[in-house]
């Protein structure tokens, strides 16, 4: 894996920034390097914090709060599959051949650094609100693709700020097409269902007016507070200074054998990706609403149709899994977390609390500050949706409140915090072959700039 040079990021240590948001930033680089854990032993920490506050706030005893911890450990093992496989498939479809001739192409639009930092970020966030995953892995290529063609032209980049812009796009995914959160609540049998009595169609969340023109406003604000941060000339600057294109994933195709010939075959991925495609077509003219399981269905459809045959769908698999791993891991805590909260009534002591803190009117903002902090510790968009969702439903349900509101609000601060919580950003900082210091005081505007648009939304739909 190719990097930034490593001599020029010791020059960048000891000569320092000109950039006034890194220098701000730096005493949280140090925090968020040297302090903050990994997610799963968040996971296990809040785990401990929950089964305390369940001890100490409820009349449960040590048995039913173990007990209802070991009951919810599988309550949630569809939505985890559900979860796991929106990561694996947007890593896969970004590793698509013409996915990469695509991003190739787009790499070449840009002809100056600040065009480059705009350009790179207004991509991802696309490829966000279309896919999560998706958007994660084209923000890290992307900004290779561009540095490496501008290199090549002589145009000098300032590489951090690059992959800042490319990770900033993560910050309007939740209010996108794989946003878990509200598909959840739209899905036939979920958690959310259950509790509601009902699903929340995506035409009341996603879909809504106020969030369409929320996402909008992110967009163009993050993209005019990155033009303005941006360095100029003068500054200084860490290029990329190897051409560091990564290559794709390698795909063994050797045909020996009859069947090796059949793995070879365009035919049989094509031949199940129509057929994919026309069952979500019959869904949609049947009245069908976008799911979890729709999403996850219609992307796959997309890369059994890109894909040249099993030879290549088996090393994208094979390329993406890595990643899966921390979900499939964490994901039971989460669960577990739940059972307790509901099975020893904890879930209503920190409802009543909302309720004795909260307006209609101000309701989404605590929501989504609430949201923020708890993404700290819950940093998967769908583990947190689970253990924060009924909660916020239950007080938004005794103050009247809209129920998408709670879960935009939880979307909105989940993906917020994002920008300076380092699990999301891993994945693509490994692709880049930087560390959270470098992007970190650029990714920090990103999180300034769009909570200021989330709480100036929330407040005017509260007060609507």
């Amino acid at each position: 894996m190719s990097s930034v040079s490593q001599k020029s990021r010791e020059t960048e240590d000891r000569s320092g920034s000109r950039n006034p948001f890194t220098r701000v930033m730096r005493p949280v680089n140090t925090l968020v390097e040297r302090f903050i854990p990994s997610a799963l032993v968040f996971a296990i920490v809040l785990t401990v914090i929950v089964a305390l506050m369940a001890l100490v706030l409820t009349d449960a005893g040590p048995v039913d709060v173990l007990v209802g911890w070991g009951d919810g450990l599988a309550g949630l093992l569809a939505f985890m599959t559900q979860m796991a496989l929106i990561l694996l498939l947007g890593h896969m479809l970004a590793n698509t051949r013409p996915m990469r001739r695509l991003l190739a192409r787009l790499g070449g639009l840009p002809r100056t650094p600040l065009q480059a930092y705009v350009f790179v970020f207004l991509v991802a966030a696309v490829a966000s609100l279309l896919q999560w995953g998706l958007g994660l892995v084209v923000g890290a290529l992307l900004a290779k693709e561009v540095a490496a063609q501008l290199r090549e032209r002589g145009v000098r980049l300032h590489f951090p700020m690059l992959v800042a812009a490319g990770f900033s796009g993560f910050a309007v995914w939740h209010m996108g097409y794989s946003g878990s959160g509200p598909l959840t609540a739209a899905t036939e049998g979920s958690f959310i269902a259950e509790q509601l009595g009902r699903t929340i169609p995506v035409s009341e969340t996603t879909f809504s007016t106020w969030n369409v023109v929320a996402a909008v406003a992110t967009v163009l604000a993050v993209a005019v507070a990155l033009a303005l941060v941006a360095p100029r000339r003068g500054d200084r600057i860490v290029e990329l200074e190897v051409d560091a294109r990564d290559q794709g994933v390698a795909v063994d195709e050797e045909v020996v054998t009859p069947a090796d010939r059949l793995d070879a075959s365009r035919f049989l991925t094509t031949l199940v990706g129509l057929a994919l495609t026309a069952y979500l077509v019959v869904y949609v003219l049947r009245g069908g609403t976008p799911t979890l399981d729709f999403v996850n269905w219609s992307f796959l459809a997309l890369i059994l149709l890109l894909v040249r045959s099993p030879f290549e769908l088996t090393a994208l698999v094979k390329d993406a899994a890595s990643n899966v791993g921390d979900i499939l891991l964490q994901f039971p805590l989460y669960a577990g977390i739940l059972g307790m909260m509901t099975a020893t009534g904890l879930i209503t002591v920190v409802s009543d609390f909302f309720v004795s803190v909260s307006t209609p009117q101000t309701f989404g903002v605590l929501a989504l500050l609430s949201a923020g902090l708890v993404n700290f510790f819950v940093p998967s968009g769908g583990g947190q949706f689970a253990v924060q969702a009924p909660i916020l439903l239950d007080a938004a349900a005794r103050l009247g409140v809209d129920p998408a509101v709670p879960i935009m609000a939880v979307a909105y601060g989940d993906q917020w915090t994002n920008m300076i919580q380092p699990f999301w950003a891993l994945p693509l900082l490994a692709i880049a072959g930087l560390k959270m210091r470098d992007i970190l005081g650029y990714t920090t505007v990103t999180l300034v700039v769009s909570g200021a648009v989330f709480a100036a939304v929330l407040l005017v739909v509260g007060a609507g």
